[in-house]
């Protein structure tokens, strides 16, 4: 069995906007962060079994979420070829897992590699991961290819959304005398998740649609006005006042 090493880092409807009811976005909270190592990301929940020794057939001590921080102390690639990370989760939580669940602000390519797995289906997987980046390499020469994808996954999101939203208020008839229909549509609990990743949708009272409020493209104006994402992302909002 290798001994593990020290692990080395290189270097014409109104809209109505909705906001969080209970809490901020989750980017928005101050995670806790893990004693001691350097910190990484868990980006790729697929992957992210933490276990008991360097095998992936070892005992599973716990799953562990998407975007939560673990501290690295250790690395080891095993007999199978497999790259795992030793971790610390909390003070009393700690075990091995694979490396490509992982990514770490500091360490080469990882921007690289997560902005591959942004490019799924799911578009809510697309939001999550898009998050993760912008949180994890704020200098990262990708962050205008990420917003775009975010602020497009965020508009197929809103379709997604209106069309449950219509489903469900159509099966249960809205109350004539109680309280406004749109706050029902606002209400909605299928934008909780959304919210929680800090994406805000407008609502269109008149045509009852969903519609992305448009952030993450007016931040590659603000931030990256001479990025070919720039173009693309002046031309959505365009399309927003239509």
């Amino acid at each position: 069995m290798l001994t593990p090493r020290r692990f080395i880092l290189r270097t014409p409807a109104i809209a109505f906007v909705l906001f969080a009811a209970i809490a901020p976005p989750v980017h928005a909270q101050k995670k806790r962060v893990p004693p001691g190592g350097n910190i990484a990301v868990v980006a790729d929940e697929r992957l992210a079994a933490l276990r008991a020794a360097p095998n992936l057939n070892a005992r599973l001590i716990r799953r562990l979420s998407r975007g939560r921080l673990v501290s690295v102390r250790a690395t080891k690639r095993n007999h199978e070829g497999v790259f795992f990370c030793l971790v610390v989760v909390t003070r009393r939580t700690s075990g091995w897992i694979q490396n490509e669940a992982l990514v770490m602000s500091a360490r080469s390519g990882d921007d690289g590699r997560l902005a591959h797995l942004i490019g799924g289906t799911d578009e809510f997987e697309r939001v999550a991961r898009a998050r993760i980046f912008i949180d994890t390499f704020p200098r990262s020469p990708l962050r205008p290819k990420i917003l775009l994808a975010l602020g497009d996954a965020a508009t197929e999101a809103a379709e997604q959304l209106t069309r449950e939203a219509t489903r469900r208020f159509e099966r249960r008839e809205i109350p004539t005398d109680g309280a406004p229909e749109f706050s029902y549509y606002l209400n909605y609990n299928g934008l909780d998740r959304y919210n929680r990743q800090g994406v805000t949708f407008t609502f269109d009272r008149e045509k009852k649609q969903f519609h992305y409020d448009g952030a993450a493209w007016r931040e590659i104006l603000r931030k990256y006005r001479n990025s070919s994402e720039a173009i693309e992302a002046a031309k959505r909002l365009e399309n927003l006042k239509h």
